[in-house]
């Protein structure tokens, strides 16, 4: 019985540690377009693993004004989007 406890915690920690890798992996994409005044940016991108979505052409939120300012059509950026509020949302920006 030990040992099955140790096992389960191992793979607990695994899988844990799998999908912590996986919040963290950023998505190669291209602004399409900033809009400030709804708080949004079109973005062309690759897929999102964690969001299991093919690359495509999304609208996004933002974190913050801050982040959606840095932002410039036709860049090359590499960013995470997670589901923020049932909204798809840009959350962190390289």
């Amino acid at each position: 019985m030990r040992k099955f406890a140790t096992l389960a915690l191992a793979s607990m920690i695994a899988v844990s540690g799998a999908t912590a890798a996986l919040a963290t992996e950023y998505t190669k994409g291209v602004v399409k377009k900033v809009d400030l005044k709804a708080g949004k940016v079109t973005i062309i991108h690759e897929e999102l693993v964690n969001l299991e979505m093919p690359a495509m052409t999304m609208v996004f939120k933002t974190m913050d004004t801050a982040m959606l300012e840095k932002m410039k059509e036709g860049e090359n950026i590499e960013f995470i989007a997670d589901r923020v509020k049932g909204k798809l949302t840009v959350t962190e920006l390289k």
